[in-house]
């Protein structure tokens, strides 16, 4: 009995792992004209405010990136005796580190960077989150029916207001957390260049170590945070509940929800970094495709969470089963 239990836990993991979890997101979404369809018209508020958000965070984030470069050569230029030099090229045109600085210290800067975070913490945040509760519900109903919902079904089955109510709350958690994990990445390149300014290799060596292993951690909570989401919304669990549910269904199985959270990773990274470097943020239709291509890995994404929740539960049911069945046969046998 304990080896056909064994053997059956081995099957079961086979089974769904993070390339089966995320082929099933995409037969939910690309067979499912209903749900694509469903999809894009909840998520049509969220997709505008993209629009700018990602236009100013990513001239703010060019800007940034100038002002550590301005302030990394001086400090590297008082070491050198002095010596005053200039960057080649940046961005097509030869800067240099006066004009560089009076590009950061420019006086829309601040107020962007205002405007900035209080889009993150307040609209987006509630417009996602709203966006995600709708899509996880409906491509739940999607996964355990065999009939297709019609559009109007979809409508009239996902608005249900304390769910989102619930689910908000969960949600402020998880920002809170979140946004300390964003705080600690500006605190640990401060460190980084007052440990090591003096030493290029230092500094990017203690820096990318430091960052690397904040992205795992941030990755693996990911998972247990977004699945908090899902359990909100699907099981009706909310606030600190929800986070303790998520983390015990997910305890044991650290690798699969951070590979599937670095997967995401990778592409919001991979669509959004030839966007600054082609100047989307300047103007032109270039942003327009970013966030298209953000709202079909988005919808995937939150897919993929409410899969991995429903693997996991069965896994976590199938192993009790297990343990209650070999405690039988230890005290029958006894």
């Amino acid at each position: 009995m304990e080896s056909e239990s064994k053997q059956v836990m081995k099957q079961r993991k086979k089974q769904v792992e993070v390339l089966d979890i995320l082929k099933e997101a995409l037969t939910i979404f690309f067979k499912n004209t209903n749900f694509s369809i469903f999809t894009l018209l909840t998520s049509l508020p969220l997709l505008l405010l993209m629009v700018h958000f990602e236009t100013l965070f990513q001239q703010t984030l060019v800007d940034t990136v100038r002002f550590l470069n301005h302030v990394f050569l001086s400090l590297n230029r008082r070491f050198d005796g002095g010596f005053r030099y200039h960057y080649p090229y940046q961005y097509g045109s030869r800067v240099s580190l006066d004009q560089d600085y009076t590009v950061f210290s420019s006086k829309d800067y601040l107020p962007n960077l205002i405007q900035l975070v209080f889009m993150y913490l307040v609209p987006l945040h509630v417009l996602e989150i709203g966006s995600a509760i709708l899509t996880v519900y409906v491509s739940s109903k999607l996964k355990s029916e065999e009939e297709r919902m019609s559009l109007k079904g979809m409508f009239q089955e996902s608005f249900d207001a304390s769910t989102m109510k619930g689910t908000f709350i969960t949600s402020l958690y998880l920002l809170a957390l979140s946004s300390g994990f964003l705080l600690a990445v500006p605190w640990i390149v401060n460190n980084t260049f007052t440990i090591g300014f003096y030493s290029y290799i230092v500094s990017a060596l203690i820096c990318f170590a430091a960052l690397t292993k904040l992205l795992i951690v941030y990755l693996e909570w990911s998972a247990i945070w977004n699945m908090s989401i899902v359990i909100s919304v699907m099981d009706g669990i909310y606030g600190v509940g929800a986070l303790r549910v998520s983390w015990f269904l997910k305890s044991g199985d650290q690798k699969r929800g951070l590979y599937l959270m670095l997967v995401f990773f990778a592409l919001g990274v991979c669509f959004r970094l030839p966007c600054i470097f082609l100047g989307c943020y300047e103007g032109g239709y270039g942003i327009f495709v970013q966030v298209g291509l953000f709202f079909v890995v988005n919808t995937l994404k939150w897919v993929s969470c409410m899969i991995y929740f429903c693997d996991c539960k069965e896994r976590k049911l199938e192993k009790k089963i297990v343990d209650v069945e070999l405690g039988k046969d230890l005290q029958s046998g006894s």
